[in-house]
């Protein structure tokens, strides 16, 4: 975010005054646009409230911007000035379209990263940049010859990496396909992006799990999609409530995350996985299996996935080297019949026309190593190792006031506090203490949850994060 320059010497009320007009200027602030209040756009500038006071009026004296008591600061609705141009009203543009914006807790924390400010981050589910195969990558990079054509590639991905996939599937998840049934894509959210446009319909109910990753997504309302929850227990789901949904609202489709499920960190049983799998062939209703963790598990051996039972294809399996690997490679997969891929890489190519050479390239490269084994068992070691440090931080911490079950792989820990707690008061209070977490609403539960990760934050900051957690919510519950 902007903020005015202390070392030149410009005013500071005169460089927030220009920042204003100039954002007006470039249509950034359309005519009618609300300016924040003074109190806020000071504490969001980290100036005087004085100083903002004598920005705005002095846009006020160009008539630039208008205010009206009790109704705040507004962009002048007379375009502020001579000019017989007229900016186009772009709020009334972003509030229409059918891609809905994010929930407001996820658009709040995406402020918070993107401000510069110092926060802990326990809120973003990716790896830190030490356990990503960084050293490795830069190594191909400079020793591998790349002799690949730069134009347009095939949009349902690079044949050398559909390959390196079709072996990594079946030597790490048990799952026996061909590079004809992989499509390629930039992760597991393009996966389910491609599924609701292309295989749903408005007005189509599917189940998913409760909570889930899932209800963070506005692809589903903004396709018109209705959602239906199936409760997560100790064991998963439970098949019983997919028929049941399917007899009440004739439910399409079923959305999984079996292995250390996002955010609860729960494992399918192996029973119920093969109930369920016979459960939705006898209904005839597709399961879409999102995998991104199995390989991150620390403790135990992982069930295989439903897609390695499946031999009717019922199964569309997603999976990405985000959780495993680097998200910037941006690099996910879908296992699915032809037909289905056929559709999906038809509006693939209407999209974008396929992913980029050089990430599809390192990507084969990483599958088809040795380096991926040892670079997979560090990994583990090294989640575990953080997983331990949060958890005896919260214990210690918040012995009375949380609770958890500790999981055996995937990134995050799923917390109750164990006291009545308004989810944005505490998410508040912790922004204030310079520390993100996403509180558990966001995933459909209801308020008292949050989901704390423990892959992305400096090994150093984790017990930091915990303390300035713990103050946000000792400062919450008290009040």
């Amino acid at each position: 975010m902007w903020k005015p320059d202390r070392t030149i010497k410009t005013t500071l009320y005169q460089q927030i005054a220009e920042y204003i007009e100039q954002r007006i200027t470039l249509g950034e602030m359309p005519p009618g646009s609300m300016l924040p209040s003074e109190r806020k756009l000071a504490e969001q500038l980290g100036v005087n409230r004085s100083t903002v006071v004598q920005a705005y009026e002095n846009l006020r004296a160009s008539g630039i911007i208008e205010s009206t008591t009790g109704s705040g600061t507004r962009v002048s609705q007379s375009c502020w000035g001579t000019a017989q141009v007229q900016t186009p009203n772009w709020n009334r543009y972003v509030e229409g379209g059918t891609l809905l914006p994010n929930l407001p807790f996820l658009r709040r924390i995406r402020e918070g990263v993107q401000s510069g400010e110092p926060f802990i981050n326990f809120a973003n589910g990716e790896l830190a940049p030490e356990l990503s195969p960084n050293e490795w990558i830069r190594n191909v990079m400079q020793s591998q010859p790349f002799h690949e054509p730069l134009g347009y590639g095939d949009p349902q991905g690079y044949v050398p990496l559909r390959n390196a996939l079709a072996s990594f599937l079946l030597e790490h998840r048990g799952i026996k396909t061909t590079n004809d049934s992989i499509l390629v894509t930039s992760g597991s959210q393009q996966s389910l992006y491609l599924i609701t446009q292309c295989l749903l319909s408005p007005g189509d109910a599917v189940a998913i799990e409760n909570p889930s990753y899932n209800y963070s997504l506005p692809m589903f309302q903004s396709a018109g999609i209705r959602l239906f929850g199936l409760t997560v227990d100790k064991d998963g789901v439970d098949p019983e409530e997919i028929r049941t949904l399917f007899k009440l609202h004739r439910i399409r489709m079923v959305f999984l995350n079996p292995n250390y499920q996002n955010p609860t960190g729960t494992v399918l049983s192996t029973q119920r996985r093969a109930d369920i799998l016979a459960c939705c062939e006898q209904l005839g209703i597709p399961i879409v299996e999102d995998d991104p963790f199995s390989l991150t598990s620390m403790d135990e051996e992982v069930p295989p996935p439903i897609k390695s039972l499946d031999r009717t294809g019922t199964v569309l399996y997603i999976g990405s080297l985000s959780k495993i690997a680097a998200s910037g490679l941006r690099i996910g997969w879908m296992v699915a019949p032809h037909t289905v891929l056929q559709r999906l890489v038809d509006a693939r190519q209407q999209m974008d026309f396929g992913l980029s050479i050089f990430p599809q390239w390192i990507a084969a490269h990483l599958l088809d190593s040795s380096a991926l084994a040892p670079h997979l068992y560090r990994l583990r070691e090294a989640l575990r190792s953080r997983r331990n440090l949060m958890a005896n931080a919260l214990n210690r911490m918040l012995r009375d006031k949380i609770s958890f079950e500790l999981p055996a792989g995937g990134l995050n820990l799923w917390c109750k506090i164990n006291e009545d707690v308004d989810d944005y008061t505490l998410l508040r209070n912790g922004f204030k203490r310079g520390v993100l977490f996403v509180p558990g609403s966001v995933y459909g539960s209801e308020a008292g949850f949050v989901r704390l990760s423990y892959a992305r934050p400096a090994v150093e900051d984790i017990e930091i994060g915990i303390s300035k957690f713990s103050e946000a919510l000792h400062e919450t519950i008290t009040r």
